[in-house]
């Protein structure tokens, strides 16, 4: 669910539990339930798209099951570029009075890398609590 919408059901769930139970400890239960049941949906959505994680890596088509490694192959390229290459090129131009090499545009380079990295970091935190085999 989307997260700015989420924050205003939760508003308005509380708003009608205040309403409906006047209660403080009825309330609080109620509220918690309630928590309970937002979170429950929350946990079926990323475990459903883990699901469809997995079906896509297991397909036979590398158009399917390879478009992520893609993305992270692209960013390596492009983090390979933007901090080895790019400046030994950059130097090696200067030395000879050639034009520079373009640089690449580092924040959008940035979202894909972390964005990929994060999830691994993910997997290696759940790794080292030993929640996966």
């Amino acid at each position: 669910m989307n997260p700015l919408i989420l924050g205003s059901v939760f508003e308005l769930g509380k708003d009608l539990i205040s309403r409906f139970f006047p209660d403080k400890t009825e309330a609080a239960r109620v509220e918690a339930e309630f928590l309970r049941m937002a979170a429950q949906g929350e946990l079926q959505q990323v475990i459903a798209q883990l699901e469809i994680n997995a079906k896509e890596a297991a397909h036979p088509s590398v158009f399917v099951a390879g478009w992520r490694p893609a993305f992270g192959w692209a960013g390596c390229a492009g983090f390979v570029y933007a901090v080895i290459v790019q400046p030994l090129l950059a130097w090696w131009a200067a030395t000879k009075g050639l034009p520079t090499p373009p640089e690449l545009n580092m924040d959008l380079l940035w979202v894909v890398i972390t964005g990929m990295l994060g999830i691994g970091g993910l997997r290696t935190f759940e790794k080292s609590k030993g929640v996966s085999k």
